[in-house]
């Protein structure tokens, strides 16, 4: 069984290393994006309100898959083309998680509560400074949980990026194939990598629940 792991150590280290940097730089974008998208939710404009309500309300039913199809072949046709396949791999994975970052966001703006808003606005602070000073600040202490499994998530979904020409931990087992090696170790090896990169995550969320947690 070890062999399988040793004499293709190769594979399993470039795809790794590749799914490892389409997480980190998705989850930081994700994170990002998604936060504007609250931000918009929650805004008194209007125009705002609706832009981010249609955004999340698409992305949240459409398949990653498809989204995955647009900026890898329906984007390449059109001014919209990312520079690289890892590009649109990381675009494709940053629109789709930042409409759950969003609602993961605006669920703990909810938790706050308004009269801290209203006071905060009573001594003429704008909606941005607001938001950004007061509500955000404990809106994410409070939305540790989700917001982690989120995440736990997007890097599993980075799978998806093998059927569009990624070599990431994916893709291994087609390479393995290939090779002739056994399917069933194969597939029982890249389990065994993403339980190392996601148990992390889950001492890591369980950690900050106690930075964060509310006396």
């Amino acid at each position: 069984m070890l062999s399988v792991l040793t004499d293709n150590w190769d594979l399993f280290r470039d795809g790794f290393w590749l799914t490892i940097r389409l997480f980190l730089v998705s989850a930081v974008l994700s994170l990002v994006l998604g936060t504007i998208l609250a931000a918009f939710r929650v805004s008194p404009i209007p125009a705002l309100r609706a832009v981010g309500t249609g955004y999340v309300n698409t992305l949240r039913n459409t398949p990653l898959t498809l989204v995955f199809a647009f900026l890898f072949f329906g984007a390449a046709k059109t001014d919209l083309a990312l520079p690289s396949p890892f590009w649109s791999g990381v675009g494709a994975l940053t629109i789709y998680t930042a409409a759950f970052v969003c609602e993961v966001v605006r669920s703990g703006v909810n938790t706050v509560s308004p009269g801290q808003s209203e006071a905060a606005r009573a001594v003429g602070m704008t909606f941005f400074q607001v938001l950004t000073l007061i509500v955000l600040p404990q809106a994410f202490r409070a939305i540790v949980p989700p917001l982690s499994s989120v995440f736990i998530a997007l890097l599993k979904n980075t799978t998806i990026a093998a059927g569009f020409s990624l070599a990431e931990a994916g893709a291994i087992s087609f390479a393995m194939s290939e090779r002739g090696e056994n399917q069933l170790l194969t597939l029982t090896w890249i389990a065994i990598g993403f339980l190392i990169l996601i148990v992390p995550l889950m001492f890591l969320q369980r950690w900050a629940e106690r930075r964060t947690a509310v006396a």
